[in-house]
């Protein structure tokens, strides 16, 4: 039976990649034109390359970043920016932090601005380098934002755009959830000072035939959607519901694991909220054969999800080509964690309290309380 699933899978993708579309100048491009990593970004978006790397440069960086062995060396600066990333987005209590989940939400909310009619936007530094970030869809990036600011005003003198930056602290966030997955990540993009245009971002609102119709847009198709959308394991949600500030969407928040597919289709404890968005796409029958393949499938989704936000990461760049990688200064992926406040934690789920939501980030050790916490792995 599981040979036969296999199969189905591999004949699934491999439909799948004939039809992907390609966007920016990989459009026009013929392949004896592609650089090394302009072939690689064609294949991971056309579905027979993994997004993923496991390469790791853990060796010091050559010197400062003022430093001349430093400026030759084109992932340098990003080593340093990867050492204060990673910093700021592993919280005390070992998941990651609100700055590390606003990071991936910056990340998506600056490119998925962007259309295939488009003549602008995307992944482009718009949302922090114009007066995007104050639009209501972007309520709760404000933290992100101006500790975004910060990083962009120290190493922007050193070549490091805000594109860039924004889709390095995406994936740098992601890998240090734990159970998150490196992935590949490239830099080049091209700043633009012009805002990105209104209502191409979606809403809790909206409605699976909406969002599918809204992605595909983007050329993201509905399975990618799925994938996108298991982002929202991580979060606690601060405005949908304002009388339920700090409420997670599923019951492990701060950790990339596959609980919020299960959780949005079953009962998970109180305090976890479902998007009406959510809920819609876990029941349609053009997501919901995908979104059920996700629960229990954390390789298959951090597979998925890699590709996906690779796409998602490139909307509205046209120098795909000429893109260099520097997924090396990522920190390591977090293959297991161990929840050492699962005792206080399952009661703050269970409503029990309300003024802990920073617990998320800051472990809360009760002495005599914990037994053995339990450990979660990528199966």
């Amino acid at each position: 039976m599981s040979g036969t699933v296999a199969q189905l899978r591999r004949s699934a993708l491999e439909t799948r990649a004939d039809a992907k579309q390609l966007i920016g100048d990989l459009k026009t491009l013929k392949d004896s034109q592609l650089t090394s990593i302009g072939k690689d970004i064609k294949a991971i978006l056309q579905y027979t390359l993994s997004a993923e790397s496991s390469t790791i440069d853990a060796s010091a960086p050559p010197g400062t970043v003022d430093s001349a062995a430093c400026k030759a060396d084109l992932c340098c600066v990003w080593k340093w920016i990867s050492y204060e990333m990673t910093a700021a987005f592993n919280g005390t209590s070992g998941r990651c932090t609100k700055l590390a989940r606003g990071a991936v939400r910056l990340g998506f909310h600056d490119a998925a601005v962007w259309t295939n009619t488009s003549t602008s936007g995307g992944a482009d530094g718009s949302i922090l380098l114009t007066n995007e970030i104050d639009r209501s869809d972007n309520n709760g990036l404000s933290a992100i934002a101006t500790q975004t600011k910060a990083w962009y005003n120290k190493y922007n003198k050193y070549g490091v755009s805000m594109a860039d930056l924004i889709q390095m602290g995406a994936n740098i966030a992601t890998v240090v959830c734990p159970l998150g997955p490196r992935v590949r990540s490239f830099v080049g993009r091209k700043d633009n000072a012009n805002a990105g245009a209104t209502g191409l971002l979606p809403a809790e609102t909206d409605s699976a035939d909406k969002l599918i119709k809204l992605f595909a847009a983007k050329t993201i198709d509905a399975h990618d959607l799925v994938a996108l959308l298991g982002a929202h394991t991580t979060s606690q949600q601060h405005f949908v519901n304002t009388t339920r500030d700090g409420d997670p969407q599923d019951s492990t928040p701060g950790i990339w694991d596959v609980q919020f597919y299960g959780e949005t289709t079953g009962s998970p404890p109180p305090r976890v909220i479902k998007f009406r968005s959510d809920i819609a796409l876990s029941k349609d029958s053009r997501t919901q054969p995908e979104w059920q393949q996700f629960v229990g499938g954390q390789a298959h989704w951090n597979t998925d999800y890699a590709k996906a936000y690779t796409r998602m990461s490139l909307l509205g760049v046209n120098n795909i080509n000429d893109l260099k990688e520097c997924t090396k200064v990522l920190p390591p992926a977090r293959t297991s964690f161990t929840n050492q406040d699962q005792v206080l934690l399952d009661m703050w789920l269970q409503g029990q309290f309300n003024q802990l939501n920073n617990m998320v980030d800051d472990a809360i050790m009760l002495t005599g309380v914990i037994t053995t916490p339990p450990t979660v792995s990528i199966g």
